[in-house]
């Protein structure tokens, strides 16, 4: 899987969660909650001297300073305050983060905006029980009981990109209806199965323009309203010359992986020989563009991996026949190479399919 990011530096802002509060009364409650969160607390200038506190001088002004260096805000203010005020600032539900408000006795405790690939159903949950009050989550799959796919799909580490297709399945879901669910590895079926009656899981990829699910690492064309998640199921192995640049290996890891018909989202992990893991270069750079982890093997055991393409001027380099090939199969723990040895000016990469026990994938023809 490949997250894309919701700031300069995701991994920094990870986890922080922000409470604010604009009274008394509010910052009390404010301060008590931020405290059981290990949250920041953002309070007026004049409260600061009561509270460990960043401040601001309008809650509109440290909103649309802070709003995505959290990934979540906690208001308490009333709710019509914080729909004006983050109005603007919501962009989009795959990175908006989650916003929460209640009012200053913490009755109340209302998930605003990103409740479900945000968090902010479970950030209200979370709050609620601290205050004693009562959770307000409106999503309809929440008020019918029905699973949320897209909640579902992040925590199974499911990429995903295009979720248009998700309002018509949760729709559906919420109406009764089946969803047809494509899923040969088994990456999601078994956590639907909660919930018998709604999901159907034929063989073969969805053809027909209806809500339906497809998880698979190939690419391949699928009706406008099935939603493609992309499951770990690739390690792509790299080898490269020391002074091969990030943009020139991402190029050719992209392109490579297009023409093969597998999609980037699907990458669990890169591999490498372990002089190239170095983090100046390229390989550790891809890496931490796409935030999966970077594996090294030493020569050793990469000459112990047969490969259909070894290479004798690696050999005499590196000390192994094959380094993008061999690497991609250890990291894939000895799974199958479905994309062989591609090269570029100074690098190439390979592709294999990770053994996962519960995986009923083959590598077969990578489709179109």
């Amino acid at each position: 899987m490949i997250p894309r990011g919701r700031s300069a530096d995701p991994e920094a802002m990870e986890g922080k969660v922000a409470v604010w509060a604009l009274t008394a009364q509010g910052a009390a409650l404010a301060d008590r909650t931020a405290r059981a969160l290990g949250a920041d607390l953002f309070l007026p200038d004049r409260l600061k001297g009561d509270y460990a506190a960043k401040t601001f001088r309008s809650l509109g002004e440290g909103l649309a300073r802070w709003f995505r260096d959290y990934r979540g805000h906690v208001i308490v203010a009333a709710t019509g305050i914080a729909v004006r005020l983050i109005a603007p600032l919501a962009a989009d539900k795959k990175t908006d983060p989650a916003v929460v408000t209640m009012g200053q006795d913490g009755r109340f405790v209302i998930s605003l905006l990103s409740g479900h690939l945000g968090g902010a159903n479970e950030l209200a949950r979370r709050v609620a029980l601290l205050t004693g009050g009562l959770p307000v989550i409106t999503t309809a799959t929440d008020l019918q009981r029905v699973p949320a796919l897209e909640v579902l799909a992040a925590d199974l580490g499911l990429g995903f990109q295009d979720l248009s297709p998700l309002a018509a399945i949760s729709r559906t879901l919420t109406e009764g209806g089946k969803i047809d669910v494509y899923d040969p590895g088994l990456f999601l079926r078994p956590a639907l199965g909660a919930w018998p009656g709604l999901f159907e899981f034929p063989g073969e990829p969805p053809t027909e323009n209806r809500p339906s699910v497809s998880v698979d690492y190939r690419l391949r064309p699928l009706p406008r309203e099935c939603l493609a998640l992309r499951p770990p199921a690739l390690a792509v192995g790299l080898g490269c010359h020391r002074d091969c640049p990030p943009p020139e290996l991402l190029a050719l890891v992209e392109g490579s992986m297009g023409d093969a018909g597998l999609s980037t989202r699907s990458v669990a992990a890169l591999a490498t020989v372990d002089s190239r893991g170095g983090p100046d270069l390229a390989p550790a750079a891809l890496a931490k563009l796409w935030r999966v982890p970077l594996l090294t093997f030493g020569p050793g055991r990469l000459s112990a991996v047969g490969t259909p393409n070894p290479s004798e001027t690696v050999l005499r380099r590196i000390g192994a026949p094959s380094v993008c090939e061999a690497s991609a199969i250890l990291a894939a723990r000895m799974g199958p190479l479905i994309m062989d040895k591609r090269k570029g000016a100074r690098a190439t990469c390979a592709v294999a399919l990770m053994d996962y026990p519960s995986s009923a994938s083959a590598p077969g023809d990578p489709g179109a």
